[in-house]
């Protein structure tokens, strides 16, 4: 009964080196979760006296705490700041991984460096799960047809009582720019005029009304058609925008350009003592741009980026979790598969549920604490060299048993 007692304590230590000889080799390896090799004691299922049989493997349990960061520039390393697991598939199968250094394909997928196709949501958090592929190439231009421009008017302003003249500052009281691309990406300009009229004769003390007009210029400066009237703001006595909110112009840029309606919108404009300011503006439209990489925000978003300052949404990195993530099974490349014991995957989108959030430029580091790692390595060494001398001595006595016979 000794010998087969010592055997399984022989075999227990050297599953026990082999757990705490793996942590060290991965005490570099990015997300790398530590393991510890747990036992359970054997006895006779009779005889409460009886001596104990040996150990026998448990299992091996995974440390799924989070390990350090590690700033490292590159956008497309992503940590995970709290609990989830990035998904990825290979091969038709799915698998789950704490390692977020992702890359690019040459086709533009965002993979691993194992080449698993990282898992996202398309559009929004709602959206169908599956790979994410980068639009790569160039962005076409996109005609303004929409600006929204908040401007502050000052109550101080001199009223105007001469006809509008663009090429005379005294017919207006402020003015501002705005740019309106062509269907061509032409950088062109809509000069806008703001001009304080004189108060009703029915209501002499209501605030004034303010007119606006409006001069196209092309990308070179030169005027396109003549400046008009665009609206009137009015106001309440409190200086709130009453009406005159919106209003449209159209324009031939010409060029080889297409003719364009622009729809203004200057929602929230204020009336009050106060300089004159733009506080806001909006414009849908925008040149052509030139691909400049992705970028991937803390809440799973990623981003293709454009020279033109534009940038797409391609879809939300998806986030795993696990009822038991002591459930999951390790296989090679820093990946779990689940398990009928992990559970299911709970999938979300970062921040949502139960997942953390995402590190972009950042990596996990390895969990493994290195000097206990080397002092588990020496007791499970001792461990082996005793129960193989208790083997040793078993065999001595045996043999000696037998020469006796």
């Amino acid at each position: 009964m000794s010998l087969s007692t010592a055997l399984s304590g022989l075999l227990g230590a050297q599953t026990g080196l082999d757990v705490a000889s793996n942590d060290l080799a991965n005490a570099s390896t990015t997300g790398f979760k530590s393991g510890s090799a747990l036992f359970q004691d054997i006895y006779a299922a009779s005889g409460t006296a009886a001596p104990g049989l040996g150990t026998a493997q448990q299992t091996i349990q995974q440390n799924f705490s989070e390990g350090g960061l590690q700033p490292t520039g590159n956008p497309l390393d992503l940590a995970v700041q709290g609990n989830g697991f990035f998904i990825v598939s290979k091969d038709g199968q799915t698998f789950y991984t704490r390692d977020g250094a992702f890359k690019l394909s040459p086709s533009g997928e965002l993979q691993n460096s194992s080449g698993a196709k990282v898992q996202a949501f398309s559009g929004a958090s709602t959206g169908t799960l599956g790979p994410l592929t980068a639009a790569t190439g160039n962005q076409p231009a996109k005609a303004t047809s929409q600006v929204g421009l908040t401007a502050a008017l000052n109550t101080a302003d001199p009223t105007i009582t001469t006809a509008f003249n663009s090429a005379n500052a005294s017919t207006y009281d402020e003015t501002t720019s705005v740019v309106a691309y062509d269907s061509l990406g032409n950088a062109n300009h809509v000069q806008l005029f703001f001009v304080k009229n004189p108060p009703a004769a029915s209501a002499p003390s209501a605030p004034n009304n303010w007119s606006v007009y409006s001069q196209p210029l092309n990308a070179n400066g030169s005027a396109v058609g003549s400046a008009s009237k665009l609206t009137t703001l009015q106001f309440t006595t409190n200086g709130a925008l009453k009406s005159g909110g919106s209003a449209s112009l159209g324009v031939a840029w010409g060029g080889g350009a297409s003719s364009a309606t622009i729809a203004f919108n200057f929602a929230g404009t204020s009336l009050a003592s106060q300089p004159f300011a733009v506080g806001g503006l909006t414009n849908n439209g925008n040149g052509p741009g030139q691909y400049t990489g992705v970028t991937v925000s803390n809440d799973g978003t990623v981003n293709a980026n454009y020279s033109n300052g534009q940038s797409k949404a391609l879809g939300v990195v998806a986030l795993a979790n696990f009822v038991n993530d002591q459930g999951l099974r390790p296989v090679s490349g820093n990946l779990f598969a689940a398990s009928n014991t992990s559970g299911q995957a709970v999938v979300n989108a970062p921040g949502a549920g139960q997942n953390g959030s995402i590190s972009p430029g950042n990596l996990e580091l390895s969990n493994v604490e290195t000097s206990n790692e080397l002092v588990t390595l020496l007791k499970y060494q001792e461990a082996y060299q005793a129960n193989a001398s208790v083997l040793q001595t078993d065999q001595q006595d045996t043999q000696k048993l037998l020469q006796l016979g």
